[in-house]
């Protein structure tokens, strides 16, 4: 009896393309499993068909010795093909197990394995707030892998290339076919690298890395605060096996001020005055982060808690020229201490006549009069 046509079996033009030629076999795959044709005595010698035509079809040498002989391409010794006997199962159903689940398995087959990134590392970086504020370059040490230099990263001595594993053809992965399913699992002999070396490098043991301190210059740019990131691409762990390096990630740690306190790109300053200094008003002089200082001119009869505006007189705008924040200096009033017996009688003649001289203090307690006549009522 006469084959039938491979492409009538899957139900394609000579034309369709390989894309449509699998999913056409998916689609009959599907259909025509014995699994789920039970009832069908002729669904597995039909299941054989699809998977035979799809076996020729799938590979392009196959595909194009068969277009041109048909099937005598496959038989009396015209070809290498083993379209006879109902096809090559594990190779054809395989391929749409591995569309299916190749994914969630950790890749497909034939997928050749590429040299692993090497890790990110991390440095926390603590700076002062004039540091921040004007910016700094800083030489950091960094302990952690780099590409060995007796075999340039490959791992093989003399900096010999390394061969392609013979057990899973560089793959990295072998497979076992039990039964319609594809077991895969990590290749036993290259530990999953896809390549082997004979003869390992002496300096590095084959892993083609050393491990060392390096010496790196950072600059921190003026406003940075904490837990502002910078990137530096390429400076991280290096990879295995000639894989690229990967980043270096310095975290900054601005540390506190004695004297400024810090709210994103605004400054706070607070600064006690004397009493006399706050009720006839003056003068006094406030530091800057910049190491300078200015007169700042306090309003007579100023009240504790007071801010003063300085603009311009805090934090630099990182990565923004130009643009800084303000400084905002709040008054402590101070109570006088140590005082001398003339001290105590003239704070005390002030006290009798200066009925009118605290109206916050007056407004409060008529308040709390209020309060106390409501209960009574």
């Amino acid at each position: 009896m006469a084959k039938r046509d491979f492409y009538e079996t899957l139900g394609v033009n000579r034309n369709a393309s390989a894309d449509e030629i699998k999913k056409a076999y998916r689609k009959k795959a599907r259909e025509l499993h014995p699994d789920s044709n039970a009832d069908n005595p002729k669904a597995e010698e039909q299941f054989k068909e699809v998977n035979e035509a799809y076996d020729i079809l799938k590979d392009d040498q196959k595909k194009a010795a068969y277009d041109q002989f048909g099937h005598e391409a496959f038989s009396g010794g015209m070809g290498g093909g083993s379209a006879r006997g109902g096809g090559d199962f594990s190779g054809a159903f395989s391929d749409v197990f591995e569309d299916l689940f190749g994914d969630f398995m950790g890749g497909g087959r034939g997928r050749q394995q590429r040299a692993r990134r090497g890790a990110d590392l991390r440095y926390n970086l603590a700076v002062t707030l004039e540091e921040a504020y004007n910016g700094k370059q800083a030489t950091i040490s960094v302990p952690g892998s780099v590409t060995c230099e007796s075999c340039n990263g490959t791992g093989a001595e003399g900096g010999a290339q390394p061969q392609t594993c013979p057990t899973c053809q560089g793959h990295g992965k072998v497979r076992a076919q039990q039964g319609f399913f594809t077991i895969e699992r990590t290749c036993p002999t290259c530990q999953g690298q896809g390549q082997i070396i004979k003869d390992p490098c002496r300096m590095c043991a084959g892993s083609g890395q050393l491990r060392k301190e390096r010496a790196l210059n950072v600059q921190v740019p003026p406003g940075v605060e904490t837990g502002t990131r910078i990137r530096l691409a390429g400076e991280g762990e290096a990879g295995p096996r000639g894989g690229a390096q990967g980043d270096l990630y310095i975290f900054i740690d601005v540390s506190n001020h004695p004297i400024f306190e810090r709210d994103g790109t605004n400054l706070f300053c607070r600064i006690p005055v004397p009493m006399t200094t706050a009720a006839l008003g003056g003068e006094i002089e406030a530091p800057t982060l910049d190491g300078g200082r200015t007169r700042v001119k306090v309003p007579a009869g100023v009240q504790a808690g007071k801010q003063l505006r300085l603009r311009g007189k805090g934090m630099p705008a990182l990565q923004r020229q130009n643009q800084f924040g303000d400084l905002y200096i709040e008054l402590g009033v101070e109570t006088p201490v140590n005082l001398s017996k003339r001290q105590k009688e003239l704070l005390a003649e002030f006290e009798k006549e200066g009925q009118d001289n605290s109206p916050e203090n007056s407004d409060f307690f008529s308040k709390v009069k209020d309060f106390w006549d409501g209960f009574r009522k």
